[in-house]
């Protein structure tokens, strides 16, 4: 079976009975024992894949729900990321905006986010939302708004996809807000990590997959 994504099968003698599949990067990894022949090698990248297509798809956007749900996910990332520092009054979806995917007032500390995010990773909707909190600490796009910034560690690979479905769609959008590219300085900050599990372990492999 094809998949839409890249597939890397790693096979470990000292794995016996396990299957298991989680992502890295933009590729899929999963891990079979040994002795697995071609075959069984097949039908269980397969199976893997799909649980954990599936499982991503779970954990999507935040775009199926609600102004209130959309809020809360700004609480907890300002919480995670930001120090607690950047509370919104209000946040919604807000029509397709044609020139930025989201907006920020700092005056009356209300954040809109365009609903061409609604079907977008929920990763990407979540650097959206940390870009916009960290527009209620720093106004502009200076050094100090990206430090703040990139405290959420998947910020480099969000702004690509932005960019890349900018390109794909035709749409033209240049940064976040539109009135700046995004362009933070040059820094080091380690390893990409996920927010959430990505790993997925598959059942007794006597059982087969199913």
């Amino acid at each position: 079976m094809a998949w839409p994504t890249a597939v890397e099968v790693r096979r470990s003698d000292r794995r016996k009975r396990m299957v298991s599949a989680r992502r890295e990067g933009d590729t899929v990894i999963v891990f079979i024992p040994g002795w697995m022949s071609e075959s069984e090698e097949r039908r269980w990248v397969d199976e893997m894949v799909a649980r954990l297509e599936r499982s991503e798809a779970r954990r999507r956007s935040p775009g199926r729900t609600g102004d209130d749900a959309l809020r809360r996910r700004c609480l907890d990332l300002n919480r995670r990321h930001l120090d607690g520092l950047a509370v919104p009054a209000t946040v919604r979806w807000v029509p397709t905006m044609r020139t930025r995917w989201a907006s920020c007032t700092p005056a009356d500390r209300t954040i809109r986010i365009s609903e061409r995010l609604r079907d977008a990773p929920g990763w990407v909707v979540d650097y959206v939302l940390v870009h916009e909190l960290a527009h209620l600490l720093e106004p502009g796009h200076d050094d100090a708004f990206w430090a703040w910034v990139r405290r959420y560690p998947r910020t480099e690979r969000a702004m690509g996809y932005l960019e890349g479905l900018s390109a794909a769609a035709g749409l033209g959008l240049v940064g976040t807000d539109g009135d700046e590219p995004d362009t933070p300085p040059d820094t080091d900050t380690g390893p990409d990590t996920d927010t959430g599990p990505t790993t997925l372990t598959g059942p007794d492999l006597a059982a087969g997959p199913g």
